[in-house]
């Protein structure tokens, strides 16, 4: 009768030790498939999409988020930088219409987005890369320009863009500033990296 009690004991452990192996097992091997579902460093560097939330981005303001290695600028233009943009004078700009495809085929028209309050751009001037400064009122200092207004200025070799990111005329840069792939997700997502119209 005692050894009956031991082997029931012994089994009553054996079992245990198996569940708990086997739960431990479980949890190794769902960890690493849960995390795969996740994009790697690797895969966002290669051009995963990013969502950005822009609801607290003020008119006037500008964030800088990461996509494949690279700095994007969101501005929310105020009706005043539009009409500024808008304003300028055709001959100023090198490239005022974007015809060396800077930017996808859907964003059209001078402010160069979906919508004219939000502007998307790479921010890396089209020189040397180096990232240009945002100026967006009309007296910004380091432009030194009567036309100048408001935008981006690199001050590595004094090429100017206006608020769309299009260069001025007789600078270092060669084209404008480029515009990534981008589309709303309603009035407050951006899905960076995906092509798509206004949803």
């Amino acid at each position: 009768m005692a050894d009956h009690g031991i082997n029931k004991a012994r089994r009553r452990f054996l079992v245990g030790a198996t569940s708990v192996v086997g739960a431990v097992g479980v949890v190794g091997v769902a960890v690493p498939f849960v995390a795969a579902w996740k994009p790697s460093a690797r895969a966002r560097a290669a051009g995963a999409p990013v969502l950005i939330d822009i609801s607290k981005l003020r008119p006037g303001q500008r964030i800088t988020v990461e996509w494949r290695g690279r700095p994007v600028w969101i501005i929310r233009r105020t009706p005043e930088m539009i009409a500024r943009t808008r304003a300028l004078s055709p001959d100023i700009l090198a490239d005022p219409d974007s015809r060396q495809q800077q930017q996808p085929a859907y964003v059209s028209g001078e402010l160069r987005s979906l919508k004219p309050e939000i502007g998307v751009l790479v921010g890396l001037c089209t020189h040397f890369g180096c990232s240009p400064l945002y100026r967006p009122e009309p007296d910004a200092a380091e432009p030194g320009s009567d036309e100048w207004s408001g935008g981006f200025y690199c001050p590595c070799h004094g090429s100017r863009f206006d608020l769309a990111g299009r260069v001025y005329t007789n600078m270092p840069a060669p084209t404008n500033l480029e515009v990534p792939p981008y589309r709303f997700l309603g009035d407050a997502i951006i899905e960076l990296g995906e092509d798509g119209e206004l949803s």
